[in-house]
This record gives C-alpha cells, sequence and structure tokens, in this order.
C-alpha cells in the first residue's frame, strides 16, 4: 500500500500491491513551510491510515535535517521530530526513513535542484550561503537501498539515515548547474551555513553490496538523468 502522489510515492510504485507494508510518501512537500495547517493534516492522515492498517509494517519519510544544528528550529523539522515521535509511541511495526535530498523527475521548485537550476537558467536573483552544504541523491539510489532495507528486515522499528555519504558545499552544487548548462547564475553570496554531520555508516554495507558509486562525477550524473539540455 502506498500513500502519496509525489516523488517518493511514484518511486515505490510496486509496494501499491504489497498488503504487508504502508508506504506513508504523503507529507509536507516544502520544507520552508510555516503554516500548522499542512503539518496538523498528515499527522491526521497519518493516524487515519494506521487505524485502518495496523496490521501492517509502517514506513515513513523523516529528514536527516534533524540532526543539522541550523535546522532545529525550523518549524518543518520540528514536525518531522514529532511525527517520529508518534510513531515510536504508537506503531507495532515501523521502519523511518531519515532522507536527505532525493533528486528524481520532479517538477517541485521547492526542492533544492530545482531552485537553483531554475533560478540559474531564468537569472533570477538568489543568496547563497557561502559555508552551508546539502546532501543530494539520486531516487532511484535512494530507493534500492529502502527498498533492500525493506526487504531484508532490517532496521525493525528503528530510525535509519538514507543518504549520500558525501555532503557538497552549495557553492559547489551550484557551480556544477552553471557548468552544466554553461551559463552563469545571478547569486550573492552570504556568510551563513555550516558543514553538514550525516552518519551514513549504519548503511555503509548495503551501499557497497548494491554497488553504488557516489564518486567525483555524482552530480554531473545526476543533472545528465534527470535534467536534460534543451
Amino acid at each position: 500500500m502506498v500513500v502519496g502522489n509525489g516523488l517518493i510515492a511514484s518511486q515505490f510504485y510496486d509496494y501499491k500491491r504489497n498488503d504487508s507494508v504502508v508506504i506513508f510518501a504523503s507529507g509536507v512537500s516544502n520544507s520552508s513551510n510555516i503554516a500548522a495547517e499542512p503539518f496538523e493534516r498528515e499527522l491526521q492522515l497519518l493516524k487515519s491510515v494506521y487505524e485502518k492498517n495496523s496490521d501492517k509494517k509502517l514506513v515513513y519519510f523523516s529528514t536527516s535535517s534533524i540532526s543539522d544544528r541550523e535546522s532545529k528550529n525550523n518549524k518543518y523539522v520540528k514536525h518531522k521530530l514529532e511525527m517520529e515521535n508518534w510513531i515510536k509511541q504508537s506503531v507495532t511495526l515501523f521502519t523511518i526513513f531519515r532522507l536527505t535530498n532525493p533528486i528524481g523527475k520532479n517538477n517541485n521548485p521547492n526542492t533544492v535542484f530545482n531552485f537553483f537550476v531554475n533560478h540559474i537558467l531564468s537569472k533570477t536573483p538568489f543568496v547563497v550561503w557561502q559555508n552551508a552544504f546539502r546532501n543530494i541523491m539520486d531516487i532511484d539510489d535512494m530507493y534500492r537501498i529502502c527498498h533492500y532495507i525493506l526487504n531484508k528486515d532490517l532496521f525493525l522499528n528503528e530510525v535509519v539515515v538514507v543518504a549520500n555519504p558525501k555532503s557538497y558545499p552549495v557553492i559547489n552544487i551550484v557551480h556544477e548547474i552553471e557548468n552544466y548548462f554553461e551559463t552563469k547564475g545571478n547569486f550573492t553570496l552570504l556568510d551563513k551555513g555550516n558543514d553538514l554531520h550525516i552518519d551514513t555508516a549504519p548503511i555503509a554495507p548495503i551501499i557497497e553490496k548494491l554497488s553504488i558509486q557516489f564518486d567525483k562525477d555524482y552530480l554531473q550524473k545526476i543533472l545528465n538523468k534527470y535534467f536534460p539540455k534543451q
């Protein structure tokens, strides 16, 4: 069973006919949201879905930003932590995946890559935090790791981070996009941000098992795959 219709829900399409797992991928898509209503709506939907499927394993997608000290007061991050806590206290069998920034065929303008690509191509002014880092992951790689974990019944009743072992300086991401499209973005540097400390050690054996290559060309491969030049 899959709940949701966004990028992650679409990736888990094969689970629609799975009667033993609920893939809950219906959440607030904009991490900058500050209104209370969408957060409350997600919680109530989760409660409703679980009430009707309490015999199944619940799979929930949270955010690795919970461990980022810069984001601790962000309403989206606080909401995700509250959702995690509710699941831990109320659900019999679950796995919580803390994701970073999955990149795929997605028109959501609020994702990291889409934001930068759209602003660079349109020459729209934007601000870059010169000390900030972001963790970028191909949605296909994310799915392969999550699917392996679910298929092998790993991390039962646990929270597990699914992320790229390497985080990238935001300014490097911007330059990669500029170089790929051969155009200069209209941005201003701001002396803000910090490094990310994301622990991917628990999934390192899975990454090796699946032969996923997070090499120096990883961002370039994502651009070639999901952002074809016109």
